[in-house]
């Protein structure tokens, strides 16, 4: 595809308690959330023109979210990936807040096989989409955090947000809370 042949896209940067967050998005819906310092940002050329038009619903659902106030968003999503990653990132968005999957479990969903958690891990970790793609409640076998685009600190204060990890707690839900959600 050329440039000239690329859907048209806009960027804009939103506040979180985080760190400011740059939203992507196309004529479809949004291509992509990413926080400052993200591992995985796709080159800026990418994220087309800034522009304040067309984020407004994403801007209000993100404070509303960071309040505690809402727990899922309606944000149409158009994200870019393989018919694996997107699979993948299908099952991210049906674990509920406040709850939390491993590797595995989203492998084996997905059929499974000995390599397949590591294929899984590698696709969670190309979420384009923080936040609304919750790929932070994504953990290891052990209920350990694991890797996150966004930093770890970041993961962990989202898991807080959601009442899976008690505010200070480092590696297991809290108390009262489903250690795994199985899909």
């Amino acid at each position: 595809m050329t440039t000239a042949d690329a859907p048209a896209t806009w960027h804009t940067t939103l506040p979180s308690p985080l760190g400011p967050l740059t939203a992507v998005r196309d004529e479809q819906g949004l291509t992509g959330l990413y926080f400052e310092g993200h591992s995985r940002t796709p080159d800026r050329s990418r994220w087309g023109a800034p522009a304040d038009d067309g984020f407004a619903a994403l801007a209000a659902q993100l404070e509303q979210y960071f309040a505690g106030v809402r727990t899922t968003f309606d944000i149409p999503l158009h994200v870019a990936g393989t018919p694996f990653q997107r699979a993948v990132w299908d099952l991210l968005r049906e674990i509920p807040t406040g709850t939390t999957t491993t590797y595995g479990a989203l492998s084996a969903r997905l059929g499974g096989g000995p390599a397949h958690p590591r294929a899984v891990g590698h696709a969670v970790g190309a979420n384009p989409v923080s936040v609304l793609v919750p790929c932070h409640r994504v953990v290891g076998a052990t209920g350990s955090l694991t890797g996150y685009a966004g930093g770890l600190e970041r993961k962990r204060h989202l898991l807080t947000l959601e009442g899976v990890l008690a505010m200070g707690e480092s590696v297991v839900p809290a108390a009262g809370q489903p250690a795994l959600f199985a899909l």
